[in-house]
Order: structure tokens, then sequence, then C-alpha cells
């Protein structure tokens, strides 16, 4: 099993020692998540500027929410993104649910699964190489992953699994342990044998953790809780973040245990140890 980090977005001037950092130890993926309103660096921007910081680590939105996106625009981002990269890029894709950023695209929020899957066959139509329509022609660069970078799909519903099984390459699970996490991975895999597809759905999960001093510990409490401070359910991240090394090895080996591909380990503090500390822990 393979582990990846998830990157901050509290100080986007530490990014580039983050992926510096990762790119020297057993990481396999940086990623980085979408808001549109909200202090978060913009992560397409991102992405190509820390996939030209490294030579051997992966980039990976985590998840952008593709129907605030316009289309084509999205899918030359994506092809580029992979080109520059030398196929290193891996496109999480998710709908979310906070309706000030779909006021701000002035995108419906009660038609944005709908939209996603008409852009889905777009974007793939256009990294094939193929025009748009009759009147407009292919819109390049070729990716240089064949037929577009690897998709992963985040979620929950039940549609979800069925866009892993007919547009993507994997399933990208978060906030739930390994216990939880079982379910969701075995029905991605039945919608994945159920539509003929061969070979196997690359399965990631994703934790929230930090490793640190107290300072380190409380920054990012604080800035998960301002997160997810949209939720009014009763939700409190900040109490199943994960912050000594037995409690990550616990979670890594639980997911192992489940069949995971890989284990993205998200931080919420800007502090750039965290690289080391944790890569200490996973090897």
């Amino acid at each position: 099993m393979e582990v990846g980090l998830g990157l901050p977005i509290n100080d986007p001037a530490t990014l580039l020692t983050w992926a510096r950092r990762a790119d020297e130890g057993p990481y396999r993926t940086l990623g980085l998540l979408d808001r549109l309103v909200y202090d978060n660096p913009e992560p397409m921007v991102t992405l190509a500027a820390l996939a030209g910081a490294t030579s051997r680590v992966r980039v990976q939105t985590e998840v952008l929410l593709v129907p605030l996106r316009s289309t084509v625009l999205l899918a030359k981002q994506c092809a580029t993104l992979d080109r520059i990269s030398g196929g290193r890029f891996t496109l999480g894709i998710g709908v979310g649910g906070r309706a000030d950023d779909y006021l701000a695209a002035d995108v419906d929020l009660h038609h944005r699964g709908r939209r996603l899957d008409g852009q889905l066959a777009a974007l793939r139509q256009l990294w094939s190489g193929k025009p748009l329509s009759t009147d407009i022609g292919p819109i390049g660069p070729v990716p240089a992953s064949p037929g577009g970078p690897e998709v992963l799909f985040g979620g929950f519903a039940p549609v979800v699994m069925e866009r892993v099984a007919r547009w993507g390459d994997g399933f990208l699970g978060a906030a739930l342990p390994p216990e939880h996490m079982d379910g969701l991975f075995r029905r991605v895999e039945q919608c994945w044998q159920s539509a003929g597809r061969t070979g196997r759905p690359r399965l990631v999960a994703q934790v929230n953790v930090v490793l640190g001093p107290d300072r380190v510990v409380a920054e990012a409490r604080e800035s998960i809780t301002a997160y997810y401070g949209f939720v009014d359910n009763g939700y409190r991240p900040a109490d199943t973040m994960l912050t000594t090394p037995n409690q990550i090895r616990e979670a890594l080996t639980g997911f192992a245990d489940i069949g995971a591909d890989e284990v993205m380990l998200y931080c919420w503090s800007s502090d750039p140890d965290q690289v080391n500390r944790l890569a200490e822990l996973v090897g």
C-alpha cells in the first residue's frame, strides 16, 4: 500500500517546501482540495507549480469541484498539467455541496450531478483527441497519459460508485475509518464488475492527521474546524483527527487490511516538518 500527503491550505507560500520534501520521501502523491468561496489556493494553478518543483511525486486534486468549471477549459488545463508533469497528474473529482460556491460560479447547485455527467463525456472525448462537435475541432494538448489523466471520484452516494465504473479509474474515500470505508470499497468493486470493466479500480482512502508539538496540533484543529464550519449536523472533524504515531499506524494497517491501494494523510497545519515526521512513521 502506498501513502500520499494531503496539503494544508492556510499558507500557500509553504507548499513548494512541502512538495520538495515530499519528493525526496516515501510518498506517492500530493493532494490539494478545492473550494471557490474560501481562502484556499486554486488547485490547478498550485499543482502546476508543485509539478514543476518536483520530479517523482504525483499531484492530485482532492477533489476538484468540476461542475463549477468550464468543461472545455478544464479539459485543456488537465491535459496541459498531465503533459508538463510527465503523466504525474491525477484528477480527483467531486461535486461538493456548498451553496455559496455554486452561487459564485453561477451554476445551479441542484443540477450539479447532471451537469457533471455531461462534462465527463466531453472530457473523455477531448482527451482522446476527438473534435468537440462538428463545428469545433480537437482541443489540445494531447495528455501524456493515453486517454487522459488518471481519474478518481470522491463521495458517498451510490451514483459516485457508478461514475467510477463508467468514467473513472478509481475511488477516493474520505473521512471514514477502515471499518466503514470497507463497505464503500466493496460497492465500488461490485459496480466495476457489473459494468464489465477489466482489471480492478484503484481504491484510495483519506484520513486527517497531524504530528508535531502542541502549537502544530492546535493550528491543525483550528484550520479543519474553520473549513468545515458550514456543517451543522454535529460533525466535529477535529475530534477524529489522528494526532499520535500509534493512531496513524493503526489506521494505515486497517486500510491495508481492506485493500486500499493508497492512503492520503491529509495535513491541516502549514508546518512543513510534518512531511519528515510522517515520512519517518510510514518508512
